[in-house]
């Protein structure tokens, strides 16, 4: 599939696969600028990047399992949408859960970018057919 890029900056880094197409289904995202993400707060972090998607289809942002294990980086909003119609720069919202203030270096790898197709639903009001599992949730099905 083509996807239509364009870099905001000239020192923007296009999303890349870290072990190829056929191996991984996130391609990573890098910061565009350094930024202090202090313990407990949030940073809005620049990619210099934006994207035109095609109709039917969005890109989902995630957080990296190895910022989250190590340093206690994620996303709050996680997965975060960009729907076909934005066509603004793509920047990532970072949370520092972590103890002690966090630097990300320019051209850090800092979340994770899924292309997915979604379907577009139109509600049809009435009652809903019976079920097993009926309202049961929260835990319903034991530990």
């Amino acid at each position: 599939m083509e996807i239509r890029i364009q870099k905001l900056s000239p020192e923007a880094t296009l999303p890349a696969y870290a072990h190829g197409p056929d191996e991984d289904s996130g391609m990573d995202l890098r910061a565009l600028e350094s930024v202090t993400l202090a313990p407990g707060k949030a940073a809005l972090v620049p990619t210099g990047l934006a994207i035109e998607l095609p109709p039917g289809f969005e890109a989902q942002i995630r957080p990296r399992s190895g910022l989250a294990l190590k340093h206690s980086i994620t996303l709050p909003n996680s997965p975060a949408t960009i729907d076909p119609g934005y066509r603004g720069e793509i920047r990532v919202i970072l949370l520092n859960l972590g103890a002690e203030p966090y630097v990300v270096e320019k051209g850090d790898r800092i979340a994770q970018m899924v292309i997915a197709r979604y379907e577009r639903v139109e509600w049809v009001e009435g009652n809903l057919a019976e079920s097993a599992r009926g309202a049961g949730g929260f835990g319903s099905s034991g530990r």
